[in-house]
């Protein structure tokens, strides 16, 4: 088992329960137990759990783990609609469009499902299921590939070497994908190990990669870096943003589109 992974199961396993011992963690995973305080010593310097004695738990107010899908969806709502308007319009019929995990991604599903012939390739299990067989005859379908990954994340998206190995395989023409902070320095990251390494893939998958991004991104900084800011097309994010940022993000992006949160009668051509 990769470290990675590794340390990814073990998060899992605290955030379900609580707290688990070092003892149960070794026995579950199957390494010595040397090996799982070397993995909380890891992760608690990072912030995403608190070593205690025997073992670990959530950090006090569980405020650095990633919030679950449903949390995740009811923050900031407007601004990741706003976004996911703005970045349909990249979206043509006929494409193959990949599409990560996350409240943002599962916004713009929202939106592409009007779009006809699209075939959709995501290891999102909410995004899929926007995508199902629709009910009406005359609704668009878009076939939907679910990339197998074999961890689950508490946004309900599948990591890990099987979806990395399927990504190598594929070819889309767009992808877009949310994160959990746009920062200078660390660029674009999220708070999972596996679902970054993921990432990494499904951006290579595409000829142009796309990032969703809401204002309260900006600054943040999660566990891993995915890519850099320059190594994604275009960052997409709302009016939110304040002008000062968006002119730091613009010297080192390729391209940033601010989605105005009230769209006007006539838009603008400008961004």
């Amino acid at each position: 088992m990769l470290v990675a992974e590794r340390r990814s199961r073990i998060m899992a396993e605290v955030r379900r329960r609580g707290s688990a011992s070092v003892s149960e963690l070794a026995g579950s995973l199957g390494v010595s137990e040397m090996t799982i305080r070397r993995d909380l010593d890891s992760l608690a310097a990072d912030g995403l759990l608190d070593k205690v004695r025997g073992g670990a738990r959530t950090p006090r107010g569980g405020d650095r783990l990633e919030p679950d899908a449903s949390a995740r969806a009811r923050q900031n709502r407007d601004e990741k609609a706003a976004i996911a308007l703005r970045a349909a319009e990249l979206v043509e019929p006929g494409m193959s469009v990949g599409l990560g995990g996350g409240s943002s991604t599962w916004a713009l599903a929202t939106e592409l499902r009007r779009i006809p012939d699209l075939t959709i390739v995501t290891n999102s299990i909410p995004v899929a299921d926007v995508f199902a067989r629709p009910d009406r005859a005359d609704e668009p379908y878009t076939q939907t590939v679910v990339l197998t990954g074999g961890v689950r994340t508490p946004t309900d998206a599948l990591v890990g070497p099987v979806a990395v190995a399927s990504l190598e395989h594929l070819h889309c023409d767009i992808v877009f994908l949310g994160v959990r902070g746009m920062d200078l320095t660390a660029g674009l990251t999220t708070s999972n190990l596996l679902e970054a390494e993921t990432n990494r893939a499904l951006v290579a998958a595409g000829a142009r990669a796309v990032v969703l991004a809401d204002h309260t991104k900006w600054g943040a900084v999660g566990l891993t870096t995915i890519v850099d800011l320059n190594e994604v097309a275009l960052i997409v994010t709302d009016s939110g943003l304040a002008p000062e940022a968006q002119e730091s993000l613009r010297a080192h992006v390729v391209d940033l589109w601010v989605a105005p949160l009230t769209v006007p009668a006539a838009t603008s051509a400008e961004d």
